[in-house]
């Protein structure tokens, strides 16, 4: 009951600020870098964001969350509030910067920072160097799901399928609070979008990830490479595009559309294909984390999946080598 009232307010709440985001003409006009092509309200985040932090809180109030990983959550509403002004009014990168490391310092500090690394072959326990570690992987999931958050409904689906695959693997309540908050929204996301996410809720969802593969990395060191596994669509996309970009000598600041999902659009696959087909993908990798037991070999079998259907889309639509900038 609890679960399906907390859907209820999410999808109550993204209702109310369509409308007044159509009221206030808070909308995203599209440009030759979107991939919609109608005006479409934004800040849907927001209920997003409200629905989970009560619903976490109702968990703490009810001694079904650790306090550590309560505390460490809720940090993330300080990424919350920084991103719907950035989504008013666009604050400078600094700021947004200053703010995610503020996040990840203080997230770090609620779940006592990240004790160990397995790398399989060997490991790593120096807290200094676990840390910083962690630090930069914070900012970096922050950072990269905003990036994926570019069609109807894929940053909300990977959000439920990430939410579904914790709960599945470790049982904890917060997982069903987090997919019950995304639904809510998804409803009014799902292709053709009434109502986009923002960067209030993308940066949100970025973090939760991030706090949730330490927080579980701390319980069982190989824990980190089921969520990488998991999350492998994602990171995966933004990671070696970056990487692509900077080889190209491009200004990695500069707004683009030449992630995979977003070449998969320009080769007239529409919102909802893209979507299926990363959720089939996800299942893929679901399947390689829960059925192989060897993490060494599930991680090569996962990045040689991603690689492979990076593959395909380079074939339908190659990855621009040659960069100009305008000036």
């Amino acid at each position: 009951m609890t679960y399906a009232f907390l859907f209820l307010i999410s999808f109550a709440l993204t209702y109310q600020i369509r409308k007044i985001a159509i009221k206030r003409s808070l909308v995203d006009i599209p440009n030759e870098r979107s991939s919609h092509t109608v005006a479409t309200p934004h800040g849907g985040g927001i209920a997003i964001a409200i629905t989970w932090f009560l619903g976490i809180s109702y968990l703490f109030y009810m001694s079904d969350i650790e306090p550590s990983l309560y505390y460490a959550l809720l940090v993330g509403s300080v990424i919350s509030v920084v991103s719907y002004f950035d989504d008013l009014h666009g604050l400078s990168a600094k700021l947004r910067l200053v703010t995610q490391a503020f996040v990840a310092v203080f997230g770090l500090y609620f779940l006592g920072g990240l004790k160990e690394i397995d790398f399989m072959l060997f490991s790593i326990d120096n807290q200094i160097f676990t840390n910083i570690i962690a630090f930069f992987m914070i900012i970096w999931f922050i950072n990269l799901y905003n990036f994926l958050d570019g069609i109807d409904g894929y940053a909300a689906s990977e959000a439920i399928f990430l939410g579904l695959g914790g709960f599945f693997f470790f049982g904890d309540s917060h997982f069903l609070v987090l997919i019950v908050a995304v639904f809510g929204f998804l409803v009014w996301n799902w292709h053709k979008a009434k109502i986009f996410m923002g960067d209030v809720g993308s940066t949100l969802l970025g973090y939760n990830v991030a706090i949730f593969t330490l927080y579980y990395t701390n319980h069982e060191a190989q824990n980190l490479w089921i969520w990488i596994i998991l999350f492998g669509a994602f990171w995966y996309d933004a990671t070696l595009t970056l990487y692509r970009r900077y080889l190209n000598g491009e200004r990695l600041s500069l707004a683009h559309k030449k992630h995979a999902y977003q070449r998969l659009t320009q080769c007239d696959y529409s919102h909802s294909r893209v979507v299926i087909l990363a959720m089939m993908v996800n299942l893929s990798l679901f399947s390689i984390a829960y059925f192989v037991s060897n993490m060494s070999i599930a991680l090569i079998l996962s990045i040689a999946l991603l690689y492979g259907v990076v593959k395909y889309i380079d074939k339908k639509k190659k990855f621009e080598t040659k960069y100009y900038e305008r000036e």
